[in-house]
């Protein structure tokens, strides 16, 4: 769809996060607070009844529950609908809400819900994902991250990671286990909860896919700003100091086997020089053809030869949103920048696409066996 200069459809926070990770824990605190501005609630669990709902202390006709099944895939035109009533109520006067906030399935995959969110067109013309927060539960985050692969596509997927029930473990486990999110998603945050409550701030603004945006917001959505705020609990301690290359972070007790971890994969590129604009949609093209079901998010800033301004774009597999232009991008700086985290796919084979981003485009040539002095472009490859 087309962008408008200021982009005023509805922020939508895809909340997800594995089962009894303390989603409605969060949900109950983040409605009742006022700096989070009005909210409609979009409800999903998976069972037979929808206890979550009995959970919220304060459900309001904005509090919707949607029917029984996993939103990941069994009701996602009820997802549909449901915008659709909202947006009616919401113009007819009955109901008044500023931003959406999806509670997905414990189980739930939320590619297909950014799907729906991007591909519908009613849905896209009046709302947009500003972000996917996830909730890991610090107690048993790691045990669950071995036995449920859903919990590691979660974390992956994530623009913001909530760490619950922090208080439950002690410094050593809470170490190991941020160490091992740094692993499987870089480029997202990490907030501690404080027996549910986080900073309104950290949940909300966080897609970069906006008109407006600084860069500095770019920096952050891409991963450039996540530095470890908080030192290392062991750093000093005999026998526990980090090494310069840690090893892949493993739960005590769990086999290699157990882990999931070694299925994600995520790379980056910083390329200095405007990209060529048929060098990106030859790169692009390629990832998605090849491997493009087991891109599990894409997302980037890019500068394009011949280009005033850059854009930001985002895609989880071969599903794109539209790309962003930076109208406002002031000074002279042409780095583009590209993350991709991908599930199933070689780490060697992943950087290896992102090279391809560095290649020129040699100059037109006409090869004597083309009739007519056809003209045609090459590409000159960096590896």
């Amino acid at each position: 769809m087309v962008m408008t200069e200021q982009d005023k459809r509805i922020p939508v926070t895809l909340l997800t996060g594995f089962l009894g990770a303390g989603k409605t824990t969060l949900l109950n605190h983040l409605i009742r607070d006022p700096d989070a501005g009005r909210i409609a609630v979009i409800m999903n669990e998976f069972g037979d009844i929808g206890l979550d709902h009995d959970l919220i202390e304060e459900a309001t006709e904005e509090t919707v529950l949607l029917p029984s099944g996993c939103l990941c895939c069994a009701i996602l035109g009820d997802l549909a609908k449901t915008f659709e009533d909202l947006i009616a109520k919401r113009d007819a006067g009955q109901v008044q809400f500023d931003r959406v906030v999806i509670e997905t399935s414990g189980i739930a995959d939320p590619a297909p819900i950014v799907h729906t969110l991007t591909t519908d067109y009613q849905i896209a013309q009046a709302f947009r994902l500003d972000g996917v927060v996830t909730l890991v539960d610090a107690a048993t985050g790691m045990g669950t991250l071995d036995r449920q692969f859903e919990a590691v596509q979660q974390v992956a997927m994530a623009d913001t990671l909530i760490l619950s029930k922090a208080d439950l473990i002690d410094g050593f486990d809470q170490s190991r286990l941020e160490k091992r999110l740094e692993g499987l998603n870089a480029t997202a945050p990490r907030v501690r909860a404080d027996h549910g409550r986080v900073p309104v701030g950290t949940l909300f603004g966080l897609s970069a896919l906006r008109e407006g945006v600084a860069a500095p917001e770019v920096d952050r959505w891409l991963g450039l700003l996540q530095e470890i705020a908080q030192p290392d609990p062991l750093a000093g301690v005999s026998g526990f100091a980090a090494a310069e290359t840690p090893p892949a972070p493993l739960a005590f007790g769990a086999s290699a086997l157990a882990t999931h971890d070694h299925r994600i994969t995520s790379a980056s590129i910083a390329v200095t020089d405007p990209i060529a604009a048929n060098v990106f949609d030859f790169w692009l093209d390629s990832l998605i053809a090849l491997k493009g079901q087991n891109i599990l998010r894409m997302k980037g800033i890019l500068h394009v030869e011949g280009l005033q301004y850059p854009f930001v774009f985002h895609g989880v597999q071969h599903i794109f949103d539209a790309p962003v232009p930076l109208k406002s991008w002031s000074g002279t700086e042409t780095t583009s920048r590209v993350v991709v985290i991908a599930r199933d796919v070689e780490e060697a084979d992943l950087k290896a696409s992102l090279d391809m981003l560095l290649m020129k485009p040699k100059a037109e040539i006409a090869p004597p066996d083309l009739p007519g002095g056809m003209m045609v472009d090459t590409l000159e490859l960096p590896f």
